[in-house]
């Protein structure tokens, strides 16, 4: 009974929208952001479990071997059905933000764009053919969500702070990012999915992952010389840390359970670091 709680915790994308949840509430505390919190905080949460139920509705040709594609290939109705409560919650507080609009229509298309490609028609089908960056892409649209969007609705706080944690974030999530591309490479690479992650041996990958995390490194303690304090600095390091650490043995292991509970916990494990801390 467990078990299958938690894989309906995971599996139905509940866990990665309460990551977004928690990520979002860090951007907000440490930029000292003011804006209606609660609202973007609801449109996050069911707008990330409609995008995602929605991808994984749209994925159950992924492997025969995958405990989540298994998972979902008994489910369809499920995603199907929160795909369209969180597409109702989602448009409702799209219009409590109506005055950023264009910021709000921006998250939107880029995160129907990941998934488009899926549709397998039409002009959704060539997507897949162009589209060179998709690690970069997914990692961009996350730090968008999550970090740019509330200081966008914010607009009083543009400064290097905002811009090196945008970076700091970006670059955290697309050295996640690589570590489950290079699991997918192989079905990407059957599927014509096109990325530098398909066209970089592993050596390149490599490089590739650890000059990101260097350049995660120095723009999160370059945050130490303008908002942020020594501690929450070091704090925000330790998912880094971490991902480092896990990078070989998810190079080995392929568990649904690391990639999408802890490697995806990893966004947002520094939020629960920082979240009980003084912002200064």
């Amino acid at each position: 009974m467990l078990k299958y709680l938690f894989d309906l915790f995971l599996f139905t994308s509940l866990f990665i929208a309460g990551c977004a949840l928690m990520m979002v509430i860090q951007t907000n505390q440490l930029l000292h952001l003011q804006y209606n919190h609660l609202a973007y905080l609801v449109f996050v949460f069911f707008s990330t479990l409609c995008s995602y139920n929605f991808h994984w509705y749209l994925s159950g040709d992924a492997t025969s071997e995958n405990a989540r594609i298994r998972w979902t290939e008994h489910h369809k109705t499920l995603h199907l059905a929160l795909t369209a409560i969180g597409t109702l919650v989602s448009i409702w507080y799209f219009f409590q933000f109506i005055e950023h609009w264009i910021w709000l229509a921006g998250a939107v298309l880029l995160t129907f764009l990941y998934s488009a490609p899926k549709l397998q028609f039409g002009p959704f089908a060539w997507l897949s053919k162009i589209a060179i960056g998709k690690t970069i892409f997914l990692a961009f649209v996350w730090m968008y969500v999550t970090t740019f969007l509330p200081i966008a609705i914010d607009d009083h706080h543009w400064n290097m702070a905002t811009v090196l944690f945008c970076t700091s974030r970006f670059l955290l999530i697309y050295a996640i990012c690589i570590i489950f591309d290079y699991r997918d490479r192989d079905y990407d690479k059957l599927s014509g999915i096109r990325s530098m992650i398909t066209y970089f041996n592993v050596a390149g990958i490599n490089k590739l992952f650890a000059l990101t995390l260097v350049g995660f490194a120095i723009s999160t303690i370059a945050l130490y010389f303008y908002e942020l304090s020594a501690l929450t600095t070091v704090l925000l390091l330790i998912p880094g840390v971490i991902t480092a650490l896990l990078y070989p043995v998810a190079k080995k292991n392929f568990s649904d359970y690391l990639y999408y509970f802890v490697l995806d916990g990893l966004m947002m494990f520094s939020s629960l670091l920082t979240i009980f801390i003084p912002n200064k």
